[in-house]
């Protein structure tokens, strides 16, 4: 199954697919959508959302996962990556994709194993498990390999749960 993790933004949205074939998960493309300073916030968000349409249409993924926020400051910061966030998750649902979603704390508990670990042990966990020589970068682009690791080892499980409980 192929899975894209994505890390919402209005600036950058980092984005990572991966392939999980048995119990190893195998890196397939990752990196970020980027938007400009002082644009429009609607031409950003046009430009996140026909970014990861193209993206979705090119690897096709049988999932994916976001990070879901957690703000503690900037409300303004807050809503434009709630608004990101927001067309992110209709170009999944256009395509009729599946969509989980993760706090940071547990795709953390997820990757390192302590949902309180810092941001460097999350992205060396992640160059780990991928075999990367080196870490992604900006961080952006880790954090939602992380996520889509995240979610290629729960899918299986949350699935079964959620036929569970539609019975």
């Amino acid at each position: 199954m192929r899975f894209l993790g994505i890390d919402p933004g209005i600036a950058i949205v980092g984005f990572g697919f991966v392939d999980k074939i048995g119990s190893k998960v195998v890196p397939v493309q990752y990196g970020c959508i980027q938007t400009e300073a002082h644009t429009p916030e609607e031409e950003r968000l046009l430009h996140v959302y026909e970014g990861m349409l193209q993206l979705i249409d090119k690897y096709k993924p049988d999932a994916v996962a976001l990070e879901k926020l957690f703000f503690n400051r900037n409300v303004t910061t807050a809503m434009s990556v709630s608004q990101a966030r927001g067309v992110l998750l209709l170009a999944a649902k256009q395509r009729n994709l599946p969509i989980g979603e993760y706090t940071p704390m547990q795709v953390k508990q997820a990757i390192v194993g302590y949902g309180k670990a810092e941001k460097k042990q999350v992205q060396e966990m992640v160059r780990m498990f991928l075999k990367l020589q080196v870490v992604p970068k900006p961080d952006d682009v880790a954090d939602a390999l992380a996520v889509a690791i995240c979610h290629a080892h729960s899918y299986g499980l949350n699935s079964k749960l959620n036929e569970v409980l539609r019975k």
